[in-house]
């Protein structure tokens, strides 16, 4: 048996020669990873030998900090203190009319530096002292248009317009810190003193910063000092991460080892004087506590807490994580080795990670009968708990569901994962077929690399080097050159050659807009992973399927997420795929025979169509369906009976159900008497959490909307109806008390429901374009946002009009938005993120705006 690394297949039958070869590897690779165990528990010798230029720390992409900080409270007071001085010399050799001075905190990485700096920004946000106080994280490898356009968001709390020019972003910014005393914190910078470009770039980073008034301050964090100097730091402003003391320290460590241990009270007083002997050899290492710490945990065993504080490997901060790394399961320590094919800094989303794993057979073989994406889940667990992957939202969109690894652990995976992963980002460059990396690095391509990561598009590169790779089993090319289009050829010489790819994400557009994936893709047998990466251009976006796609029978996944269009050169059976799992990304589609494939999980958006195979009951025997699922061309529905056949009911995963007719279905009583008897055999699961209508034209709403059938929904939290006739019934206010969202736009309804006071959970109700409302019924107590735009003049000028009854009905709503034609430039889906300004047109009794409003 062959198994030399976490990420190797187990293969066997091998001749005596393939044997002898094999093992010379294995002897090789135990040689090595000796050599690098030893040298992990020499003394303060791991951070030296094993840190290397890296692109960012942890991305911590947040001011907020952890819910518990431990020992920092005087280092925090400290800083404040500075940060409101007026220092008229703190900036010595620059000019004195510069609004802003800089305060720096430098340590290794893993001491708390980000954590210390989010301390201070509460402290900062709470205060007031400070205009505005922004928060970008900066890295290695970073632009200068990115790092404007994060401070534009950051002081002005909207989305940063889109520019091509870095003059007119610095000019946007200007304007956004034009008058306002700013703090801006610049997290984890990196600096090489013998860089001049880097130190070029870092000054231009500073350009913008004296549009903002005098008293203005800069927190840099680093890991060096000479990145503060470089950014202007007065040398008594460069602070060092406080060594925590022995008690806080030991207090810390014991937050991680004993959070939620329940032992009995004799084991409990022995395991507390276990870990303060551990503690002792940790060395004052935050990072090394809560990796240590949450080890222990998981294992509250007198036993195995005194052979691991009898050990040697606990004695360094690499020493400590590798320990760790150790106690993990094996196939769980296969899945963390290959989180190294991804970049630094990258934001791993969760589902993603799961279903790759799951795809490249990671999932334990002993669980046969259990789901491996359950199985890999498990490992993600895993991973998150021993704090292998670090939960971070994600910037820009808000997602929750990002994670990422500390640069120490992607580090250790590097080490772990040896060659098998490979990975080539735009910092590296071509001399002869070596590959150089800024600094000097240089590295050959593996040839028996298994996983590989590639930045950005490079034809050559592919065909000279990565098409050699035979034992390749994922390639991820993560985006396109827009100069450089993706050429067919090289397309099929991938799919041509590197036969036993699992796991392919490519982009695959060219400058016309259209693809057409090459037949051969039939060749890639093994292939459970498609994905292909949207590429912007002005002709749209249209992908052209072959049939031969129907031959990949292992598959599990297909993401086109970016296409607008998709085109099968062959209709049938097309997505006959009985393996597959997750169909994501797709416009709507008539799919024929998509019954069949039972082990969905992700269909996304599905078309009912009038012909065989296309018809709604296709639906009925996907029970494994979860998250978002739309269905259209419910025209084509025409009786109660055709709608049960979904069993919509069934299908408890479901948590976001959108249900679209046609157009031009209004008008006739047969058509409204049709959309009446479907709308009530589309009873979704109990467990719902939105609701979208689109374009319904029934006589009544169904019986489940108002709680009158077993299993409908009844935790809803989310109900959105566009285009809609019908009139709304009065029992719907006393239904749904989980309501938190209502949204009404162009529906032709004349009343809103009654007993609207008794959803005591909604926060958020809008009326966009819905010109028959004269009247507000009344509203809840826990309303926080209400939105009137384009409705009937009537409502909008009563609303305004002290005194009139509608205008009482929401006095106690925190913010209150009422827009016309001639008072609104914004769309309604944009004015959520204006809600602090408001707008000449918003009348509210308290102009206080809440924390956080509830998007639809």
């Amino acid at each position: 048996m062959k198994k030399c690394n976490f990420l190797k297949d187990q293969e066997c039958g091998m001749s005596k020669i393939e044997l002898k070869q094999s093992l010379e590897k294995i002897e090789k690779v135990i040689n090595d990873a000796c050599g690098f165990f030893e040298q992990m528990n020499l003394p303060n010798k791991s951070n030296t030998n094993l840190s290397k230029p890296a692109n960012s720390r942890g991305a911590v992409t947040t001011a907020r900090p952890p819910s518990l900080v431990i020992g920092r409270d005087k280092d925090c007071d400290n800083i404040v203190a500075m940060l409101h001085d007026n220092e008229e010399d703190a900036q010595p050799n620059t000019n004195r009319a510069q609004c802003y001075s800089v305060i720096g905190i430098h340590g290794i990485g893993g001491s708390g530096k980000s954590t210390l700096s989010q301390l201070v920004c509460a402290r900062e946000q709470k205060d007031g002292h400070f205009n505005l106080v922004m928060w970008v994280h900066v890295s290695q490898d970073f632009s200068v248009d990115t790092i404007f356009g994060q401070m534009s968001e950051a002081a002005s709390r909207t989305p940063c317009p889109q520019f091509n020019n870095l003059d007119t972003l610095q000019t946007n910014l200007e304007k956004v810190l034009h008058g306002k005393r700013f703090l801006l914190v610049l997290d984890d910078v990196w600096y090489n003193n013998r860089d001049v470009r880097q130190y070029e770039k870092l000054q231009q980073i500073l350009s913008p910063l004296n549009a903002g008034e005098p008293g203005s301050k800069v927190l840099v964090t680093s890991r060096t000092k000479d990145a503060l100097i470089a950014l202007g730091a007065a040398e008594q402003r460069c602070i060092p991460m406080s060594v925590l003391g022995e008690d806080v320290f030991l207090k810390l460590f014991k937050h991680y080892a004993f959070h939620n241990v329940c032992v009995a009270a004799d084991d409990r007083i022995r395991l507390e004087d276990i870990a303060t002997q551990i503690a002792k050899k940790l060395k004052g290492s935050p990072l090394a506590a809560k990796i240590v710490g949450g080890q222990l945990r998981m294992r509250p065993n007198i036993d195995y807490w005194r052979n691991s504080r009898d050990g040697n490997h606990l004695d360094d901060t690499m020493g400590a994580l590798w320990w760790s790394y150790q106690h993990l399961d094996e196939q769980v320590r296969r899945c963390f080795a290959y989180c190294s094919i991804f970049p630094r800094r990258r934001l791993l989303r969760q589902d993603e990670l799961v279903k790759l794993w799951a795809a490249e057979g990671f999932a334990r073989s002993s669980n046969e009968g259990k789901d491996s994406e359950d199985v890999c889940q498990g490992y993600f667990d895993e991973l998150v708990s021993a704090s292998f992957l670090q939960h971070k939202v994600e910037f820009h969109t808000g997602r929750k569901d990002t994670y990422i690894v500390h640069d120490l652990l992607l580090d250790l995976a590097d080490k772990v994962a040896g060659s098998d992963c490979f990975k080539i980002e735009n910092r590296w460059k071509r001399r002869g077929d070596s590959l150089i990396m800024e600094g000097g690095h240089e590295k050959e391509v593996p040839l028996d690399a298994r996983h590989f990561y590639l930045q950005t598009y490079d034809s050559e590169l592919i065909t000279e080097k990565i098409c050699k790779l035979d034992k390749l089993r994922t390639l991820i090319i993560d985006g396109v050159d827009v100069t450089k289009p993706v050429e067919d050829k090289v397309v099929k010489s991938l799919f041509v050659r590197l036969k036993k790819l699992r796991v392919l994400i490519i982009p695959v557009y060219n400058d016309q807009g259209t693809f057409s994936v090459p037949e051969c893709i039939g060749q890639l047998r093994h292939l459970r992973y498609l994905r292909h990466l949207p590429y912007e251009t002005r002709h749209g976006k249209m992908l052209v399927l072959p049939s031969t796609l129907s031959k990949l029978y292992h598959m599990q996944v297909v993401d086109f997420s970016g296409v607008e269009k998709l085109v099968f050169n062959s209709r049938d059976d097309m997505f006959g795929l009985i393996n597959l799992r997750h169909m994501a990304g797709m416009p709507f589609l008539k799919i024929p025979r998509v019954g069949r494939m039972t082990l969905l999980r992700t269909l996304q958006k599905f078309e009912v169509g009038k012909e065989q195979g296309c018809e709604l009951k296709q639906l009925g025997g996907l029970n494994q369906l979860r998250g978002k699922l739309s269905i259209a061309g419910l025209e084509n529905v025409k009786t109660q009976q055709e709608a049960l056949e979904a069993k919509l009911g069934d299908k408890e995963g479901l948590t976001t159900l959108e249900l679209w007719w046609g157009r031009d279905t209004r008008g006739e009583l047969k058509k409204q008497e049709a959309q009446t008897e479907v709308l009530e055999g589309l009873c979704p699961p109990k467990h719902l959490e939105s609701l979208t209508i689109h374009s319904y034209h029934g006589l009544r709403y169904p019986s489940w909307m108002m709680g009158q059938h077993d299993g409908c929904p009844k935790y809803l939290n989310q109900l959105s109806l566009f285009h809609c006739s019908t009139e709304l019934g009065q029992e719907l206010g006393g239904f749904w008390p989980h309501l938190r969202s209502f949204y009404m736009c162009r529906c032709s309804s004349s009343t809103m429901p009654d007993h609207m006071e008794h959803l005591t959970s909604l926060k958020y109700l809008a009326l966009d374009w819905c010109p028959n409302i004269r009247s507000l019924p009344t509203l809840p107590r826990s309303l926080e946002h209400f939105d009137l735009s384009f409705c009937n003049e009537m409502l909008m000028s009563s609303c305004r009009r002290a005194g009139d009854p509608n205008w009482e009905k929401i006095q106690h709503v925190p913010y209150v938005c009422v827009n016309d034609l001639e008072t609104m430039e914004w769309t309604p889906w944009t004015r959520r993120a204006h809600v602090d300004d408001g707008g000449g047109s918003s009348s509210s009794s308290s102009p206080k705006t809440p924390s956080s409003v509830e998007a639809v």
